[in-house]
């Protein structure tokens, strides 16, 4: 018997927290299973259930926007080309496709249909990013996606349980490190059969023939809700603009948000064209990151799915970097796409400025590190290896808060323990601590940036693949507050050699890789600071007592 009132909605509430749990348990067992470090450290990777229309009904917690609000868009396409009814226990559906995925063919994304009393009842789909996918590896030398990496339309890769032997003799044939890229699929596919039996066990738990009902409440309370809070705004259109470095010229990323009564629009008309390297943005990712940073400000508390984010759309022009069509190269689109969170809280810092931080690092450093002899030859003095290591720089100050040192945002992966890059490379990580006086100066501060020095056992020559922005256009502060510190990209040498802020290049023998990462904007007049909070930065050796004095005007 079907409960009513009141009591319905409570056990709504219920299966929806179950809902979550599911999820995070699907998340949580790709960790534990992952091969590569970039998923088991760094937790680059989402997880959601989605109904059988390919609407999202919830995601994991554990996870990054780029992935889960791409992904969100995915499933859809995996059904057009294998419908539902077609779906049998133990098939296992996977892509890399940049335009159907999320992005670009370092991120592998995995559809798996759930199955009771041999009824299909859900989906549940995940996407990992992986070490090395061929082609000329992570990074933005690419002049097509052919160049990037080994490309895989959407294809089952599991039949009934049975693996496809062929696919898998092509991707550990086209892969650096095939092991950890077999793992990683095997991995994908067994964290989703976990999320499809915890489902099952719900179900039978609720009586439940179907996840429908639930998906309908889910969706229909999360719309109104989204709705209410874009009422609660200012109507009006808002402009901000942002510069990337860029590779072969600055990159310009304009906005113009409109806020309607129950949308949010945005029209990136003016933004740069598109680049002939790899920094280029599918429209997806665009669309991916642009929700977030809008969600962030405007709904941050109402549940992110399918749903939710229906009211806040793009117009993304033809031609411009952030809409960009195959086969473009795309291979580090996130150097590009992680700005856009804060190009629309530039935007929304007009409509609702007290909600709003200042610029952060944004985009993470995440150098892509290659050895042995693919680099040096036979004159290798290492064993070949390629790993990539993720980073950030300082955050923007909050309004009542400063901001956070050495942490990613938006993409919220964590920092990854530099012993766990060492146990699997033989590289050493000389220094990793935070860059004194690199935080942007205000009345909240910005978080500070980093210093990295990176070698080789027996300081062997190496690669790095840079991927690196916010050097020539640092982070800026709002409401009189200071800039963030700008990245740099060098040697360790006496002269302090800079490097190429993208692109491949040999760190020689005897010398370190140096990366001095962007600390966050700050917020408000550096004046009005608390002055125990200036004292206590210096004392931890955080910023001099000379910028103490002249910026905060507080004597230590």
């Amino acid at each position: 018997m079907k409960e009513t009132g009141a009591l319905a909605t409570i056990q709504r509430q219920i299966q929806w927290n179950r809902l979550i749990a599911v999820v995070e348990e699907q998340a949580q067992t790709m960790i534990r299973t992952a091969f590569s470090t970039t998923v088991r450290e760094a937790g680059d990777l989402s997880a959601g259930i989605f109904d059988l229309q390919g609407r999202m009904l919830a995601q994991a917690v554990t996870g990054t926007p780029g992935h889960v609000n791409s992904m969100a868009e995915s499933v859809g396409h995996f059904l057009a080309k294998f419908p539902a009814a077609g779906m049998q226990p133990g098939d296992h559906y996977i892509t890399n496709d940049p335009w159907l995925g999320t992005g670009h063919l370092h991120d592998l994304t995995v559809v798996t249909p759930a199955f009771r009393r041999g009824k299909i009842v859900g989906l549940f789909a995940n996407t990992a990013h992986i070490i090395d996918i061929g082609g000329l590896g992570m990074g933005p030398e690419g002049r097509s996606v052919f160049e990037e990496g080994l490309y895989i339309p959407i294809v089952k890769c599991f039949d009934r349980n049975v693996p496809n032997e062929t696919f898998f003799d092509f991707i550990r044939a086209g892969s650096r490190t095939p092991v950890e890229l077999e793992g990683d699929i095997y991995s994908l596919c067994a964290c989703n059969d976990a999320g499809a039996k915890r489902l099952v066990e719900m179900l039978d738990e609720f009586d439940m023939d179907s996840i429908d009902p639930l998906a309908e409440y889910i969706f229909e309370s999360s719309l109104r809700a989204t709705i209410e809070e874009i009422r609660k705004l200012p109507r009006g259109t808002f402009r901000a603009q942002i510069r990337s470095d860029g590779y072969e010229a600055p990159v310009t990323l304009n906005a113009a948000m409109t806020i309607e009564e129950e949308r949010i629009v945005v029209d990136y008309a003016g933004t740069s064209g598109l680049s002939t390297r790899g920094i280029n943005v599918p429209p997806a990712y665009c669309r991916a990151y642009s929700c977030f940073g809008i969600k962030c400000v405007v709904a941050p508390e109402i549940p992110n799915n399918w749903a939710s984010l229906s009211p806040f759309q793009m117009e993304i022009p033809e031609g411009c970097i952030l809409n960009a069509p195959w086969p473009y190269p795309v291979s580090v689109r996130h150097v590009v796409g992680q700005l856009l969170p804060d190009l629309m809280m530039g935007c929304l810092h007009q409509a609702v400025p007290g909600r709003v931080n200042a610029e952060g690092a944004s985009a993470l450093w995440n150098p892509p590190l290659r050895g042995g002899s693919q680099v040096s030859g036979q004159a290798a003095e290492v064993e070949d290896f390629e790993i990539i290591t993720f980073n950030s720089g300082g955050t923007g100050a909050r309004p009542e808060k400063d901001g956070l040192d050495g942490i990613a945002f938006p993409s919220g992966v964590r920092t990854m323990p530099v012993e766990a890059t060492e146990n699997v490379a033989p590289v050493i990580f000389w220094k990793k601590e935070l860059r004194p006086d690199s935080a942007g100066a205000g009345k909240t501060r910005g978080g500070f940036g980093q210093v990295m020095e990176i070698g080789t056992k027996g300081e062997a020559e190496f690669a790095v693949n840079a991927i690196f922005d916010r050097v020539a256009n640092p982070p800026k502060g709002r409401d009189g507050g200071g800039e963030g510190a700008a990245g740099w990209v060098g040697l360790n040498d006496a002269n302090g050699t800079p490097l190429r802020t993208k692109g491949f290049q040999i760190v020689p023998k005897g010398r370190r890789l140096l990366l001095k990462l962007p600390g966050g904007g700050g917020m408000g007049d550096p004046k009005a600071r608390d002055p125990e909070l200036v004292r206590r930065d210096v004392v931890d050796g955080l910023i001099t007592r000379a910028a103490a004095k002249e910026i905060y005007g507080v004597e230590v």
